[in-house]
Order: structure tokens, then C-alpha cells, then sequence
């Protein structure tokens, strides 16, 4: 069918290397300094976070690394300043799992630091059964939604009243096999399936994003595809993927490229809030010809009709 046609198309663009990607990028946008400006990334102590982390420090950037787990936090802080000689990297232990520990992070470090010009949420989980945190919350949910909303949401304050505010979401390009799905947000309907959950909370991050940006004119916010990248992440939520695409995998430099991008680069300043990158360019957020759709209606007032589960198989993306 045109649909599954056109599907596979952008699939493969989606699959599109880092390396024939790369040359149509402009060296000069990322040739800027970062001193005198706060960055706040979590889930900083590996992959992509960490990655951004490091270019961030070496452009004299200062860091607030947002993790959970306070030893390899220290680990990473340690190989952050001692290959960039930046000293200003601050850690910052929070579970962005348990909601109401998110919001008295922010509420505090609204009270001890005075800006924040870039938030990076890159922090996210993928678990394969059905749990839910203290709060009653499903836990991918909590941890790539809740979590994203309540940092974000709290910090646009402080944000607004810093110069140049950006804030970056890493996506996933999975989210195109999913439609937001207004009445089943937590996946509490049908089959668990922990690689289609995830889907939909960054469908759900995408649709965050188009709302932030209509919502906050003063802060510039993007979401990203940062391509399938080789992180202990992916190794560990998605073994067989893993190990099938092998080296096809983009290093985490690679991987972190579009946010450092977002983050740092000048030109991202004069571009429209609210869109979706790969490989530093704005791509659709939907396939074509997709029911993936939701109509202005629909999202104004809440209420998406469900056109039932993904109409083809959605095996295709998970060879992705």
C-alpha cells in the first residue's frame, strides 16, 4: 500500500548515516563560546548526556548534571573536568522517576542559582512491564513524561529571565508509529509492549514540545531524533536491535551532534520554536500519509478518536 511505501521511505531516511549526514553540516555554527551560560542536562552521566555534557564544558559552558545514580555521576564529572579543564560542573541527584522529588529539585535550584539559559532533557526510560512509582504513576511515564513536564514546566521562570532560553527534548523517531493517544497516556489499555510504550511518550515529548513553544514565545524549544545510537541505554532495553544493527550504530558523539546544535549554535536562535530535528535540519512529524494525525480539534479539546492499534505491523520500526 502508498502507506507502508511511503513508511519505509522515511524509515530509511531516518536510518540515513551520520556520516553522509554530516556533510552538509556548516563547521562555523558550532564555533561559539559557551562561558557565562548555564546548561542543565539530565541523564548526564553516559551516552548522549554525556557526550553533550563534555562538548558543553570544553566550550566553557557551566553544567548541571542531573543524575540518579551518585557514583557514576562523580565518575563522569571527574572525566568531564579533567578532559576540559572546566571546573563548573555541578551534579545534581534526582530520580526523575518520583515526581514530587522533580518538582522540589526545581523549586531549589530556582532559590540557589540566579540563570538558566539551556535545559537538555535527555534522561528516559524503557521498561518492558507494567510498574507503577509511589504516586501511582506507570513508570515510563513518570520517568520520560511527568518527569520531562514538571522539570521543564518549573523552570520556565527562571528560563524566561535568561538571555538566549533554550530548551531541547531527545526524541526518538520511533514516536512516528505512534498517535497521541489522549485516553490512554499511562498505557493502562490493551498488551504491554515496552518499545511501543516508549513510542508514545515521545510522541507525547513531541507534542509537549508544539505546546511549550505556542505557550512560552520568549523561550526557543526543539525536540530531537538523535538517530539510533550505540549507548548502554539501547544495549540494555533492546538487546536484539542492539546487537543486529551492530556497527550501523551511531557513536554517542554522533548521536549527542543535533543537541550540542540546539544548544549551542546561533542560527537555531532565528529558527521557528517548536520543531523537530534530525541531523540539525527540521523534519516532518509524520509520515506521510500516516493516521498518526490528530486534528486541531482533537487537540484542543483532548478528545482523539482512536483508530485502533498501528494498521501495519509495526515490526518495521523496530528493525529500524
Amino acid at each position: 500500500s502508498s502507506m507502508y511505501n511511503s513508511t519505509n521511505i522515511l524509515i530509511i531516511n531516518y536510518m540515513k548515516g551520520y556520516e553522509e549526514a554530516c556533510k552538509s553540516f556548516e563547521p562555523k555554527d558550532l564555533e561559539v563560546s559557551a562561558v557565562g551560560r548555564h546548561f542543565m542536562i539530565t541523564g548526564a552521566n553516559s551516552g548522549i548526556g554525556r557526550a553533550t555534557a563534555m562538548v558543553v564544558a570544553k566550550k566553557g559552558g557551566t553544567v548541571h548534571m542531573v543524575c540518579r545514580n551518585k557514583g557514576r555521576a562523580e565518575e563522569a564529572r571527574a572525566a568531564i573536568v579533567n578532559e576540559s579543564g572546566n571546573t563548573e560542573v555541578f551534579i545534581h541527584i534526582v530520580d526523575l522517576s518520583q515526581t514530587h522529588k522533580v518538582s522540589q529539585f526545581a523549586e531549589n535550584f530556582k532559590k540557589q542559582f540566579s540563570s538558566l539559559n539551556v535545559l537538555i532533557n535527555n534522561a528516559g526510560c524503557m521498561l518492558h512491564k507494567r510498574e507503577l512509582n509511589a504516586e501511582g504513576l506507570e513508570k515510563n511515564f513518570a520517568t520520560n513524561i511527568m518527569g520531562v513536564y514538571i522539570l521543564t514546566q518549573t523552570l520556565i521562570p527562571l528560563l524566561q529571565m535568561s538571555r538566549d532560553p533554550r530548551v531541547i527534548t531527545v526524541s526518538s523517531g520511533g514516536m512516528l508509529v505512534q498517535k497521541l493517544r489522549f485516553d490512554d497516556l499511562q498505557s493502562e489499555k490493551g498488551s504491554f509492549d515496552g518499545l511501543m510504550v516508549y513510542a508514545q511518550n515521545k510522541r507525547q515529548q513531541v507534542v509537549l514540545t508544539e505546546q511549550w513553544a505556542k505557550a512560552n514565545p520568549l523561550i526557543h524549544f526543539s525536540v530531537m531524533h538523535p538517530g539510533w545510537v550505540d549507548t548502554p541505554a539501547v544495549s540494555s532495553s533492546m538487546p536484539e536491535f542492539h546487537h543486529m544493527m551492530g556497527e550501523r550504530l551511531r557513536t554517542v558523539e554522533q548521536g549527542a551532534d543535533t543537541v550540542v546544535w540546539l544548544a549551542l549554535s546561533r542560527v537555531v536562535s532565528r529558527m521557528c520554536s517548536g520543531q523537530f530535528f534530525q541531523d540539525r535540519q527540521p523534519v516532518p512529524t509524520h509520515l506521510p500519509l500516516a493516521w498518526t494525525h490528530s486534528s486541531a480539534d482533537e487537540m484542543c479539546s483532548g478528545h482523539v478518536p482512536l483508530e485502533g492499534d498501528l494498521k501495519e505491523d509495526p515490526g518495521h520500526w523496530r528493525l529500524q
